[in-house]
């Protein structure tokens, strides 16, 4: 017979195992939850080896993801495609087990983790998730989307300040299906937490309106299970289990300390730990009796096998529904999304408007919100000044199936919410700040980046333009950090057409996130030809052209692209040939081949000039090292935007005089 501890035992030995044979990793922790693991995904969570996709499947985040031996020990034993081989590989190059959890890397991991505090951001997401669907989706006798969302944290992620930004909304929006496990083993990498977090966890989770489960021995099976069916008894709020834990459970010398944290064992150390808990079976090696024990495999088609019954007599009651639900869940864009979306970038050419791109990019979210439910959108307490609500936009706090999350002020915590609400499926989301404070969401832009998660962010209020507010509120090098930034996709349009161009392109982009730049101020509408109006989609065009061969070419984007056109005509008058390439995307125009890249700026022409009111150093890429570039080199000052223009060089003047001074070098 195989006791609950024989289980957890082989946990921690996988653990302890792996992390040696890699000479690197953390087996501090696995060692020290793998007893809860052990009750939770054995005896309640609902998961299907066999297809770790199963859309009605229970989210399990590691949000503490520096242990994550614990989770691929677990989707090992439970039947996982996870070979003992792969576990053998632990953060070696190429192998399904890296050091810490990605999504897309191994089967069953839910989202990438390790960044402390956003797994359990994510977490906050998926559980917004699977509320908001199961509202929108479910009927009487017929709850397709119902499922838990379970979250292992650690110390490190409650002192990380994101978790009161997420843990905060998370209580206000009673979150029921939310359930998390802090391991609270009182270590952190620099020893005793004690000397550095003293927080009374219980009275601030409390405050957040969570249930609270206190003081729960993390080595009691029992206690384990009690505390999981009273948590799963609250379902008008989220709930926390605060387990008390030793870390490195079973190490005779290291356990209770912080050496087990993120260091081997050592041989010595591994073979008194075997000893210690009565482990008598050679490094990766797990009895057959353990391993019948822990497969899932059966039980997980079974779940799965009743679900898909009960969904094949949803599709009969409510054909539209199920089809809306599997296109959802497929990422499949609607049928008729090119016809309307065509047909709208063309109507918006023909009814010309100087407005902000910011405008802009309401109207178009009024257009495509209509048309794609999935559009989940939110600001950072900045909705009247992104504009990011449409006539469409429901508030989830007043309809449990809305569409729009009204974050409060929580810049990093919204964009790992959001993060988290696209991993779980079902959405696309989009959420909003001043582009100035996407530092604040920095590391979950990143993370969005990372995992490709198909996350729209808009940042408004784009540069120097947004005048008195001064410099903290102005962008000076964000626009070149984001497009620096692999896998995402950065636009920053010059009016409303190019809006709806970047709108169009976010939505269809397979992976990756996207980030539109948007102007607070109102912008001159270009008159395009259809050819033009077809190239906005490469990422840059020629929005003009002189006749003869060229002199120079002017690149330019947003609110400087007019300034940029007036110039070049007045050049033009003054002899000179000159072009003009809007470039509203840098990255799409990257990824175009070399002789669309050739057509737009031919080598030939060696004299560039790039105009942006952003830091200037980016745009060597496109001028040359001898190139000319019109952009910042400070922070910027507070002022009306005109005259914060004019003190920058952002004017039609100083573009034709430092253009003749090249052109005569």
């Amino acid at each position: 017979m195989c006791s609950r501890k024989d289980l957890a035992n082989a946990i921690r030995i996988l653990s302890i195992d792996a992390v040696q044979n890699a000479q690197s990793g953390h087996p501090g922790m696995p060692m020290g939850m793998a007893d809860i693991a052990e009750v939770l995904w054995r005896d309640f969570l609902k998961h299907s080896p066999r297809n770790p996709n199963w859309n009605n499947r229970d989210r399990f985040v590691l949000s503490n993801g520096h242990g994550s031996m614990l989770l691929y020990s677990l989707l090992h034993l439970t039947g996982y495609n996870l070979s003992i081989e792969e576990l053998k590989n632990f953060r070696q190059l190429n192998s399904k087990t890296p050091g810490h959890p990605e999504t897309g890397e191994t089967p069953g991991v839910e989202t990438t983790t390790g960044p402390l505090g956003q797994g359990l951001a994510n977490a906050v997401g998926m559980a917004i998730a699977e509320r908001t669907l199961s509202s929108y989706f479910n009927r009487i006798d017929y709850d397709i989307v119902n499922h838990y969302t379970w979250v292992f944290v650690g110390d490190g992620c409650l002192m990380e300040g994101i978790s009161h930004e997420v843990c905060s909304l998370a209580g206000t929006l009673n979150l029921g299906k939310l359930i998390v496990f802090y391991d609270k083993n009182g270590i952190s990498i620099d020893g005793k937490t004690s000397n550095w977090f003293t927080d009374n966890t219980a009275k601030r989770f409390k405050s957040y309106n969570w249930h609270v489960v206190d003081s729960i021995n993390g080595h009691d099976s029992e206690s384990i299970k009690r505390s999981i069916e009273e948590a799963k008894s609250i379902t008008n709020k989220p709930s926390i289990i605060i387990c008390d834990t030793i870390i490195g459970f079973g190490s005779p010398n290291k356990s209770g300390t912080a050496e087990s944290h993120g260091a081997p064992l050592g041989e010595t150390e591994i073979s008194l730990t075997r000893k210690e808990l009565n482990w008598k079976h050679l490094p990766f090696e797990i009895p057959k009796k353990i391993y019948k024990k822990w497969n899932c495999i059966e039980k997980g088609f079974e779940l799965e096998k009743k679900w898909n019954k009960k969904f094949s007599l949803y599709k009969s009651k409510y054909p539209d529904l199920s089809i809306e639900y599997l296109r959802r869940m497929n990422k499949e864009l609607p049928l008729n999304w090119n016809t309307i979306t065509q047909n709208y970038i063309c109507s918006l050419q023909k009814n010309r408007q100087n407005i902000a791109s910011r405008k802009a990019s309401q109207n178009t979210l009024e257009k495509y919100t209509k048309i794609v439910p999935e559009l989940i959108g939110g600001s950072a307490d900045l909705s009247p000044s992104n504009l990011t609500m449409s006539s469409y936009s429901n508030s989830i706090t007043d309809n449990l199936s809305g569409n729009y999350i009204h974050y409060g002020v929580r810049e990093f915590g919204m964009t790992a919410i959001a993060n988290g609400i696209f991993q779980h499926g079902g959405f696309i989301p989009y959420t909003a700040t001043f582009l100035i404070f996407v530092e604040y969401a920095r590391n979950a832009v990143r993370m969005a980046a990372l995992m490709n998660t198909k996350h729209i962010f808009v940042y408004t209020h784009d540069s120097i333009g947004l005048g008195e507010d001064g410099p903290t509120h102005q962008p000076i090098e964000q626009l070149a950090s984001l497009r620096m930034t692999p896998n995402v996709d950065v636009w920053r349009p010059s009016d409303q057409v190019e809006t709806a161009v970047a709108w169009t392109k976010a939505i269809e982009k397979k992976s990756g996130p996207t980030a539109l730049i948007l102007s607070r101020q109102n912008l001159e509408q270009f008159d395009r030809n259809s050819k033009q109006l077809n190239s906005i989609s490469y990422g840059a065009y020629i929005l003009y052209d002189s006749e003869k061969p060229l002199d120079v070419i002017f690149i330019s984007t947003g609110s400087e692209l007019n300034i940029t056109l007036i110039a070049a005509k007045k050049l033009v008058s003054l002899g000179y040939s000159v072009r003009v390439v809007s470039m509203p995307s840098t990255n799409v125009f990257d990824r175009q081949d070399a002789t669309y890249k050739e057509f737009i700026l031919p080598s030939y022409v060696t004299k560039r000039i790039a105009i942006e009111a952003s830091i200037e150093d980016f745009w060597y890429k496109y001028v040359g090292i001898n190139g000319l570039i019109i952009g910042m080199k400070t922070f910027g000052d507070s002022a009306p935007a005109e005259d914060l223009f004019k003190k920058f060089g952002f004017t039609v003047e100083n573009i034709v005089h430092k253009s003749i001074m090249l052109l005569k070098s």
